[in-house]
């Protein structure tokens, strides 16, 4: 389910991204969930094997700006694949990949997904108080 979720918020920042960037074009809402399909399964196999090798470079101190230009690249990458999807730069990329992150690290936030933390959107059930009577 926080896979479906995930895929619907990055498509929906792509969608609202291609309305407010004049350097992005995108023909439509199954355009964009298309695009944000290609570039998670990108990111999880191209990409992870990129950024480990970018994360020794940089001594893993750079690994959140590793992470987002490895995003972007693979951005540029589905552009070059996909024929309704357009990115004219690497910045427009770069802009996307930042919004998706903070897009999917606030939807994570509010769904309880960050180490144990209370969730905004679903309640934690309390423990139950037993009551022995003792004779």
């Amino acid at each position: 389910m926080g896979f479906i979720i995930d895929l619907l918020v990055s498509a929906g920042v792509i969608l609202l991204l291609a309305y407010i960037l004049p350097s992005v074009h995108v023909k439509s809402f199954w355009t964009a969930l298309w695009v944000a399909f290609l570039i998670g399964i990108f990111n999880a196999t191209i990409g992870w094997i990129l950024g480990g090798l970018l994360n020794l470079v940089s001594f893993f101190l750079l690994e959140a700006i590793v992470s987002i230009i490895v995003t972007a690249l693979m951005i540029k990458l589905v552009d070059k694949l996909v024929g309704n999807f357009k990115v004219d730069g690497f910045l427009p990329a770069i802009i996307i990949a930042v919004a998706t992150a903070l897009a999917l690290y606030l939807v994570g936030m509010a769904r309880g997904e960050d180490d144990g933390e209370y969730s905004l959107l679903q309640q934690k059930e309390q423990p139950k108080t037993e009551y022995v009577a003792v004779a």
